[in-house]
């Protein structure tokens, strides 16, 4: 089997037949290439089980799996997924967003031709209301890729991973976190003998106003962010490579901490602390993190914004 697809769903009847459908598509366009599409409920309260066993019923006999996980989360959904998988490839794909015609073709070709270990694609993001906008690749022929990489932060779904490379290092996503991604996939190059790039846009990112990410109301679990940087570092720390790839995390902290999670912590009275420990992290982890070099190369606008969740929070 060439590949299989992986699909964590929690109360997604809305958007799993989509997700579904836009993976047999793809596979009725690539040809002879085999393959395997596992659903993994963590446990819906909706009707996302009916409408996967609909999907499964009407494509060809085998091809979709539904698993149930005893644990909650994506993490817990992914790890068993990749356990299960009989597939060369394993692709992560979220029960929100959908793939592209050509993808799964595409994709798997490079892979075979680069003898790739992984393998990152261009996406689209879509937001709510229907516009869209590029989501970047970082291609395998920069002379510094690896360097970009390890700062992009990308998501599970942006890259095809060869099954067994991804058994032999034993990777999981931490299970517990709503930050899993974060912890590891920005390491995962460390550890790739060969990479290869497809500009794409194969895949097209969703903004769910129900994710774990959009929350309306104070969620204690923005504050994983701490715990997922830690790990993060711990990794790299694991590999000998922090001195290597120093500057690359100490800009991967000050975005994520400064920038992005910094709209979580002003959101809610409770997230408030959350400038506190960003402070002290910054500080333990990276004390010079003012001279980084990428926030140098930043707009004068990104970097004010940047001064100003550090110093006046």
């Amino acid at each position: 089997m060439k590949i299989s697809i992986i699909i964590p769903a929690y109360n997604a009847e809305k958007y799993i037949e989509r997700c579904i459908k836009s993976i047999l598509k793809a596979f009725n366009g690539a040809g002879d290439i085999s393959g395997e599409i596992l659903v993994i409920d963590n446990g819906s309260k909706d009707k996302t089980l009916v409408v996967a066993r609909k999907c499964r019923e009407e494509a060809s006999k085998g091809m979709v799996r539904i698993l149930r996980s005893n644990m909650r989360g994506a993490s817990s959904a992914r790890n068993l997924g990749a356990t299960e998988a009989k597939g060369e490839y394993i692709w992560f794909i979220d029960a929100d967003d959908y793939i592209a015609p050509e993808a799964i073709r595409m994709l798997t070709e490079v892979a075979d031709t680069e003898k790739a270990d992984l393998v990152m694609m261009g996406a689209t993001r879509v937001a709510r209301d229907g516009a869209t906008s590029p989501l970047s690749v970082v291609n395998a022929d920069e002379p510094k890729y690896k360097s970009r990489f390890v700062r992009y932060g990308m998501g599970p779904w942006q890259v095809l991973v060869r099954r067994n490379w991804w058994m032999k290092h034993d990777f999981k996503f931490r299970e517990g976190i709503i930050h899993e991604d974060m912890e590891l996939m920005s390491a995962l190059i460390l550890y790739a003998d060969r990479y290869a790039s497809v500009k794409g846009p194969l895949y097209f990112y969703c903004d769910n106003p129900e994710s774990v990410l959009h929350k309306s109301k104070f969620d204690p679990h923005i504050f994983d962010i701490f715990p997922a940087l830690e790990g993060l570092y711990g990794r790299f720390k694991k590999a000998g490579v922090v001195r290597q790839y120093h500057d690359e995390l100490e800009w991967f902290f000050i975005w994520n901490l400064l920038i992005d999670s910094a709209k979580d912590f002003g959101a809610f009275p409770e997230g408030k602390v959350g400038f506190k420990r960003a402070r002290k992290m910054l500080h333990d982890y990276f004390p010079a993190w003012r001279k980084n070099r990428f926030l140098k190369e930043k707009s004068l606008k990104l970097r004010a914004r940047v001064r100003m969740n550090y110093f006046l929070r």
